[in-house]
């Protein structure tokens, strides 16, 4: 595997239109506005998919997360980054991750367009190590005790509490 920090992005505006292209270690440490995929997978009790990443990640190491997903490569759509993230965290093949909404996050000095998925998975997950420290499905009273008590990623947090609104 190659370092996560040399893997090449699309630089976007505020507008989400590539103007440039970067490694990811020059987007984060520039703040640069760029493309990430956030998946909000079920199984079939309605439970959500909720981790804690590894401590090694670039953004956010150790926290929290009850969506998968990562970064858009370079030249890459959204849909395919959706599928890619899914498939690669969770071990799996052939879920179809279905379009929600897309919103500008920022914090901390970043910055990144997030396209949001939901997604149904009814079978065993076997999640990527080098990703995932820890798993569980949770139902939606057991995520918000965690919330409450444990580290999110920010964006992640942003990004369910929208879901929430969205869904009702």
């Amino acid at each position: 595997m190659t370092n996560p920090a040399e893997e090449l992005l699309d630089v976007v505006d505020e507008h989400d239109r590539v103007i440039g292209t970067a490694r990811r270690g020059e987007v984060y440490r520039d703040g640069l506005t760029h493309r990430c995929v956030f998946i909000l997978v079920r199984d079939p009790a309605g439970r959500i998919f909720v981790h804690r990443r590894t401590d090694t990640k670039l953004f956010a190491p150790g926290a929290h997360d009850m969506f998968v997903g990562g970064v858009v490569g370079a030249g890459e759509s959204y849909a395919s980054a959706a599928v890619r993230e899914a498939e690669e965290e969770l071990g799996v093949h052939g879920i179809e991750p279905e379009p929600l909404f897309k919103f500008l996050y920022r914090g901390g000095g970043l910055s990144w367009w997030c396209d949001v998925y939901e997604a149904r998975w009814d079978g065993p997950v076997s999640p990527q190590e080098s990703e995932v420290a820890w798993h569980a499905w949770l139902t939606p009273a057991e995520l918000d005790e965690r919330l409450a008590r444990d580290e999110f990623v920010p964006d992640g947090l942003e990004a369910y509490r929208r879901y929430r609104e969205l869904r009702g």
